[in-house]
């Protein structure tokens, strides 16, 4: 997979399989009539929701913080793919786990990273 337009379709589409990211969804958006599903989130989804770090910018949650935004994954496929770019493919430099997850938490987020 190429890391650009298609991530973001595949980010999005998995958003509809997960039960926290479906609900998020519904959270996020303008017209949400419905608050209280905030407390049917998993609770590392909720603390994060409850202390406003998610945002929803044409159909793709973000997750920031002080210094970040960046893109929600909670696709295995995803994970392993943002996994590789950051540390086996050829322009990652193969760097240590520390430097690779440094890399990582540049580019997305998803519990318990």
């Amino acid at each position: 997979m190429v890391i650009g337009t298609e991530l973001f379709n595949k980010a999005k589409e998995s958003y509809k399989m997960d039960k926290n990211c479906h609900i998020l969804c519904k959270l996020l958006m303008k017209d949400c009539k419905d608050p209280s599903l905030s407390s049917e989130l998993d609770e590392i989804w909720k603390k994060a929701y409850d202390e406003a770090i998610f945002h929803l910018l044409d159909e793709v949650h973000y997750h920031r913080t002080k210094n970040t935004c960046v893109m929600n994954l909670t696709d295995r496929t995803l994970i392993k793919t943002i996994l590789h770019e950051c540390h086996d493919s050829f322009v990652s430099g193969h760097l240590s786990e520390d430097k690779t997850l440094e890399r990582v938490k540049t580019c997305s987020w998803w519990p318990n990273l």
